[in-house]
């Protein structure tokens, strides 16, 4: 039901986008359109006499969560405060999509608030979470990919587009920017077993060494009772913070092997807004130029973090209740605690990032907005996903009763949404020699 009330209120928040003026003797008119704003508004979205309760209380919330954003925009903060109690009494974690959506987008509009009024913000959490808080979060993320097909397709798009790089019973080393449990490899590993590979390894970054050496067990057990050759190397820090390609690839190392000549190298990259994985995107597009591996797979969300904030509010706004509507409302109790983890560890999380802090690690550097275009500026072409990879994507969608979920093939990617919104990007991209030489001279 959001979802169409957004569609509706598309003509207002086209106006709400609009600077304020910033003279202090336009203060008066400043209230008096802001005031304007919001009964055109009211009066846009409003429902009709006979609309069921529930419609109803939607239509409010989305009302009061716009004009609370508006007045943050504006810097009316006393406004903005005064409308959060309203959406807190509406809205709950617990209740129906858009009453779930309003309680996450209402806490990060709090945080904003307050933040604004001491006049600072904390960055994004560097993903460094332990005890209880890890294993929590750990837990969301397998009921994640246990309720929706948007982990397992980011999974298996990019565990197609590796298979048809690697030679037939060629080495692989597969560089993991953010490899979490690992979740990812063990279908691949599948796979791998029938090819019999001279060696496979294993290079996943994360926020401690505390999280990478039970994935690393994980993963080695795994890999051992399938008969394949592995090892696993963890590396503490983000990709735009390490120093050169050797640390990566390991070939520091005195124990090195005559596979390191030619293993094929390959370096997957899976994107969101729960916690800053690059560090330093400029590095980041450095060591990605230095490692040059045989093929990059990323999947990214369809969300812009750039504008400014109520740009970004309405189009987030968009963006997750997409994702709510796609996790449903009423199932069983079980299923029903379960998505609840999901809403509150991960979704509430990346709105409350997104809102509260002002989008990824805003610290004044140029951010990247979308990698895949950056990645064709640095010297890499994209790699086709038909055939295999968007052939194993339609048969896991039709393995989930949800019948709202697309995929459209488009510019060689492949994008997965709900119903008319777009979620997931996945592309893979290869190294373009002529490219490459151009990105490289024109950085020099």
């Amino acid at each position: 039901m959001l979802q169409g009330v957004l569609s509706r209120a598309a003509a207002a928040t086209d106006a709400m986008k609009a600077k304020r003026p910033a003279s202090p003797a336009a203060g008066e008119e400043e209230e008096e359109g802001a005031r304007a704003r919001a009964k055109r508004l009211q009066a846009l979205v409003s429902s009709p006499a006979e609309a069921e309760p529930a419609e109803t209380r939607g239509l409010r919330l989305l009302t009061l969560l716009l004009r609370c954003a508006e007045a943050v925009a504006a810097d009316h903060l006393s406004e903005a405060r005064d409308l959060l109690p309203e959406i807190a009494e509406l809205a709950t974690p617990f209740g129906s999509c858009p009453e779930r959506v309003a309680a996450y987008f209402g806490d990060a509009l709090c945080a904003r608030v307050l933040s604004s009024c001491l006049g600072a913000y904390a960055p994004l959490p560097p993903g460094r979470v332990r005890g209880a808080l890890a294993a929590s979060r750990d837990r969301a993320f397998q009921a994640y990919n246990a309720l929706s097909p948007l982990v397992k397709f980011a999974h298996f798009t990019a565990n197609q587009a590796i298979l048809q790089a690697l030679p037939p019973r060629g080495p692989l080393h597969v560089v993991d920017l953010d490899i979490m449990q690992g979740l990812q490899w063990p279908g691949l590993f599948h796979i791998l077993a029938s090819r019999r590979p001279r060696s496979v390894r294993v290079t996943g970054l994360g926020a401690s060494l505390d999280a990478l050496e039970p994935t690393g067990r994980r993963l080695a057990d795994f890999a051992a009772s399938l008969g394949l050759p592995f090892e696993f190397r963890p590396v503490e820090g983000k990709i735009g913070h390490v120093p050169d390609a050797a640390t990566l690839l390991g070939r520091h190392q005195q124990r090195h092997n005559d596979d390191d000549d030619d293993e094929t190298v390959v370096v997957h990259w899976m994107h969101h807004c729960l916690y800053d994985v690059t560090g330093s995107d400029a590095g980041a597009v450095r060591l990605l130029q230095r490692l040059r591996p045989r093929l990059v797979t990323i999947v990214e969300q369809d969300l812009g973090r750039g504008g400014d904030f109520l740009a970004r509010f309405v189009e987030a706004l968009h963006y997750y209740s997409a994702l709510f509507d796609a996790l449903g409302d009423g199932a069983a109790a079980e299923e029903e605690a379960e998505r609840h983890a999901v809403e509150r560890q991960l979704l509430g999380a990346e709105i409350r990032n997104i809102v509260a802090v002002g989008g990824p690690k805003r610290t004044g550097e140029v951010r990247v907005e979308r990698w895949s275009d950056e990645l064709r500026r640095a010297g890499f072409r994209p790699v086709s996903l038909a055939g295999s990879p968007a052939a194993q994507a339609r048969l896991l969608l039709g393995m989930y009763p949800m019948k709202g979920y697309t995929l459209v093939e488009e510019d060689w990617c492949l994008r997965l949404g709900w119903k008319d919104l777009s979620l997931l990007t996945a592309s893979a991209w290869e190294p373009d020699d002529d490219a490459a030489a151009a990105a490289r001279h024109g950085s020099s």
